[in-house]
């Protein structure tokens, strides 16, 4: 199996006529995108320079040596490609921090012990992290209440489901 590669941001609009795009980053700073190995899922590897804000000139880093893209046509044919990074190149998060990516394919229990199903997704509309439990496509609140224990290394997480969310074999 492969190493595990993280969406770190999207390639948006062609920005003038000579090659830069707009690029939306997923990372806490956005010029950090710039620092890490990048690849998009045809394993097109690429680098990028910041010109100011959000757009860049990206380099595609070929077995000839580095490729500018130079023409606005070429940019615009990257509209919409995702970068990805390999996990390994990511910092550790912090104590009580997680990457969502890590949590996706991890046990969900009762504090009992009893099978929840499997974190199959992780959303973020805005108002905070949920987790998508399979089967069953439940949404729980990524919370301190509502999953109290996140173990990485065991492969589980605990979870309190709200009042709002049915679990099999529990009476409501």
């Amino acid at each position: 199996m492969g190493e595990r590669l993280i969406l770190m941001g999207v390639i948006g609009k062609a920005h003038g006529v000579r090659g830069l795009v707009r690029v939306n980053a997923f990372t806490e700073d956005p010029e950090a995108l710039g620092d890490y190995p990048l690849s998009d899922s045809k394993g097109r590897r690429f680098t990028l320079e910041w010109q100011h804000d959000n757009v860049a000139r990206l380099i595609e880093l070929t077995p000839a040596g580095p490729r500018p893209i130079t023409d606005r046509n070429e940019a615009q044919r990257l509209t919409n490609t995702e970068l990805f990074a390999p996990r390994a190149a990511l910092p550790a998060p912090d104590a009580e921090e997680y990457y969502l990516a890590d949590l996706i394919g991890l046990a969900a229990q009762t504090e009992s012990g009893a099978s929840l199903g499997t974190v199959s997704a992780v959303h973020d509309y805005g108002a905070g992290s949920s987790l998508e439990l399979s089967p069953g496509a439940r949404l729980i609140p990524f919370t301190k209440a509502a999953v109290p224990v996140v173990d990485l290394a065991g492969g589980r997480v605990v979870v309190i489901p709200p009042a709002e969310v049915v679990v099999e074999g529990e009476a409501p």
